[in-house]
């Protein structure tokens, strides 16, 4: 059997991870000046964390270091094993310049294992839902990572992802925009919406007056994009906020009755909830 890995900055919920017998790589989080690994909402209390947040504790996230990656890696190398690496966006953190220093390492003393690393350029359930298909395939293809991986480069670009912070104050601890903008937007009730770029980079698609506006806007990109390819799930994430993400459901089953079977709904975790902030709400699917 193939050994398919993944990060828990994929979001993708645990069992998932479970059925197709995925290794995971727990990305570290601080909260408060404790570091803790996720761990797909096997244990973790989103609930808590973002009670937490609030209420002003302070959350940032961490990569791994080259010696975490190799310790990691090393026992499937020696074990001459064929591995398949499924990320997220590479362009999002530095931890993948760690992680090219370890492999080179590893494939230096173990020169005749295949390994391969397939880049998302998502994030969340983006990069989850190329993992889960990218794993199913695998598995119903006979482990072939190489097939798997020109599988998932005829999907990469057919994920869409929309998600609405509701307080921008984070957006500006992460620099992603400046602390005067985030009070300013604070104020005005207004609510981005974000999105992943081509390159995997995050990307502003909207300004919105509100969160139901909000809502409503990403509705409409999934009414004009939505594709389903290969039976992919369509997934509604929040970050302890779930009257907004309930609301987004029951007016998407309203309008496509046709994905109810297709429905995940889960929490975000604490990486990316650090990043957003509680109160996010997004949306992930196929597109054409």
């Amino acid at each position: 059997m193939a050994i398919l890995f993944c990060d828990t900055d994929c979001e993708l919920w645990y069992t998932h991870a479970n059925e197709f017998d995925l290794k995971v790589i727990r990305m570290p989080y601080i909260l408060d000046g404790e570091e803790y690994y996720a761990d797909l909402g096997e244990e973790t209390d989103t609930t808590a964390f973002f009670k937490k947040m609030r209420a002003g504790a302070s959350a940032s996230t961490a990569g791994l270091n080259q010696t975490n990656y190799y310790e990691i890696f090393k026992p499937y190398f020696e074990a001459g094993e064929d591995i398949l690496y499924i990320t997220f966006s590479n362009a999002m953190s530095g931890t993948f310049n760690y992680l090219a220093l370890a492999i080179d390492e590893l494939r230096a003393e173990y020169p005749n294992v295949k390994y391969l690393q397939f880049d998302t350029k998502n994030i969340c359930m983006g990069a989850g839902i190329l993992v889960y298909m990218g794993a199913k395939y695998c598995r119903e293809h006979g482990d072939d990572i190489e097939a798997t991986y020109k599988y998932l480069e005829s999907i990469v670009d057919n994920v869409g992802i929309y998600f609405v912070v509701e307080d921008m104050k984070y957006l500006a601890r992460g620099g992603r925009i400046s602390p005067s903008k985030a009070a300013i937007g604070n104020f005005l009730q207004i609510k981005p919406v974000l999105s992943v770029d081509t390159t995997g980079k995050l990307d502003l698609c909207s300004k919105q007056n509100g969160m139901k506006k909000a809502v409503k806007y990403m509705l409409e990109q999934f009414d004009e994009k939505y594709k389903n390819i290969d039976d992919a799930p369509v997934c509604i994430l929040d970050a302890d906020n779930p009257e907004a993400a309930d609301d987004m459901l029951a007016r998407l089953l309203e309008a496509h009755p046709e994905v109810k079977d297709k429905i995940w709904r889960q929490p975000i975790g604490p990486v990316i909830g650090a990043h957003a902030g509680p109160g996010t709400v997004g949306i992930i699917f196929t597109k054409a």
